[in-house]
């Protein structure tokens, strides 16, 4: 069991004693995707994948957020923005976006001229670690530089 897994696995339990219901049912909700990703792999997943599992779960509640707010329930974005924060507790810390605009520097340098090839040479360098929407604005504001 990946250490990522064991931890969520862990605040459930106790989240369960303290009778928290609204994060033992966040947690509970989460630990289920990432059995459904078990299922997908056919293997137990690592932290990579319970990364990845997180993250669209955060991603889903922004964009509900987004939803809520439009329609004009206050009450439930706020509920969705409070479910997201206490999920991105368990993301690794984020990376600099120095960091990202050098790598993506480094593969124009390197002939990727396109959105597409520019990504497909970024993203894996930080798979799990930055939204690839955050990757792809870094980039596209490069590729906008070089031409």
């Amino acid at each position: 069991m990946s250490e990522l897994l064991a931890r969520l696995q862990g605040d459930l339990n106790a989240s369960r004693k303290a009778q928290d219901k609204p994060l033992t049912l966040l947690l509970g909700t989460v630990l289920s995707e990432v059995k459904n990703r078990r299922i997908e792999l056919r293997c137990e997943p690592g932290d990579a994948e319970v990364i990845e599992v997180l993250r669209k779960s955060i991603k889903k509640r922004r964009e509900s957020v987004e939803m809520y707010d439009k329609g004009g329930r206050a009450d439930l974005a706020d509920r969705e923005r409070t479910e997201a924060a206490a999920l991105e507790k368990y993301l690794p810390p984020a990376v600099d976006s120095s960091e990202i605009r050098a790598a993506v520097v480094t593969a124009i340098a390197a002939g990727a001229n396109t959105i597409g090839s520019l990504m497909g040479k970024v993203l894996p360098q930080f798979k799990g670690r930055v939204e690839g929407g955050t990757i792809n604005a870094i980039a596209r504001e490069e590729l906008g530089r070089q031409g």
